[in-house]
This record gives structure tokens, sequence and C-alpha cells, in this order.
């Protein structure tokens, strides 16, 4: 099923949240980062973010789209899935990927306090591995931003670092510590309570190193 891909051009996208720039290593980096994981830890967040056949997904701070094109196999034919990231070099990739794969995914270069897309628009938000790149107050914007964008009884799902667990592996400990900055994933149920998200869950994913924050859109929405 084709769907219309909005006519953004690679241009830069303002934003006051840290970009990554550098594309063209940036699988490798993730491949470091997770010991080799990455794909796994890409069908964890797919599998427990409970994606289905039809589904309309966005993946926000998609990087280079792997897990933006892991979604679009859950959701089939029928599924509309888009990512979308700041960095244009990010897109670049992600849509050549696609583009190798003949995935009908459409990568957009925008930011999350500003998304283009209509009110209602999505079944799920996919977020992995991104929202610790944003300030402060950008979490809460771009949270917003998110909410308006799902549909009633739509979800959030993220995957972010947590404060490293007394079991995990020395190097991860590391990395994730140094990436985090002691402001991990554990302090988003709070902020999806404040944007308006129930039902939130959170737990370990990974490696007592990586985490998960989910909420839903309330059924009945102002």
């Amino acid at each position: 099923m084709s769907f219309h891909h909005h006519t953004h051009t690679l241009n830069e996208v303002q934003t006051t949240g840290m970009t990554i720039r550098w594309a063209r290593f940036y699988d490798t980096v993730v491949k470091v980062m997770t010991l080799g994981q990455d794909r796994a830890l890409r069908q964890t967040t797919i599998n427990m973010a409970g994606l289905k056949s039809g589904d309309t997904v966005l993946d926000v701070g998609c990087g280079t789209g792997d897990l933006t094109l892991a979604a679009s196999r859950e959701t089939g034919p029928t599924g509309r899935v888009y990512g979308i990231d700041a960095a244009t070099e990010m897109i670049d990739v992600a849509r050549r990927k696609a583009a190798r794969m003949g995935a009908n995914v459409a990568f957009q270069v925008e930011a999350i306090e500003r998304l283009s897309f209509p009110d209602h628009t999505f079944d799920v938000v996919l977020s992995s591995l991104m929202m610790h790149h944003l300030p402060g107050d950008l979490k809460l914007r771009g949270l917003k931003e998110v909410y308006r964008v799902l549909k009633p009884g739509g979800r959030l799902f993220i995957v972010d670092g947590i404060q490293p667990t007394p079991s995990a592996p020395w190097l991860m400990k590391l990395m994730m510590s140094h990436m985090i900055h002691g402001a991990g994933a554990e302090m988003f149920p709070e902020l999806l309570r404040q944007t308006g998200f129930t039902q939130i869950k959170s737990g370990e994913v990974h490696f007592g190193v990586i985490g998960f924050v989910s909420g839903h859109t309330p059924m009945m929405r102002l």
C-alpha cells in the first residue's frame, strides 16, 4: 500500500536538541555500544511495543532508519511507517537503505518538538536511544507533540539508557553513564504523566543499562 510522502527538502532543521552528524559511522557505533546486540535490541523493541499489521507508526529520532524499517516489516503492506530525524545526514542514509530494500517507509527531516503531522495520526510512536539528547524543556515539548499526533488510545514506547544495574557489563556501564549523564529513562514516567499519558509502565530491556517507558493516550480526549 503506497502512501503520501510529505514534500520535505533535505534542508537543515533548527532544533536546540543535539543532532548527530556522523551518519556514516552511526551504525558501527550503535553496534559497539550494544556489544553487537543492536539487531536483538531492535527486535525486542518491536515486540515490546506491540506493533500490529496495519498500524500507522512514527519513529522519532530515527537515525539511519534500522528500527523504522524493522517496524515496517511488522506492520506489513497495510501499515504506514514514518521516520523523522533532525539531522539531514541520517535521513540521507535511511532513505538509501529504504530504497535498497524496496521498503514503503517515508523518512523526513524534522524535529520532535515541531511535528508536521496532523492530530491523531499514529497508532504507535517509537523512540530508541534518542530522548536523552534533548534538553529538559525540549523533552516535555517533544512529548506534547507526540501526544498530539497519537490517536486516542495510541501508545508511545521509549527505549533509552538507564542508570546501570550492578550486574551490567563494565563496558556498557561506562558507555551508558557517559551517554545519559545521570539523566536516563528513569525521568520519563513523570514527564509522561505531566503530558497526559496513562497506563504508564517502565522496566529494563537489555544488559542492565537500557530500559523502556511506555504510555497510552486516553481513549476519550479533550
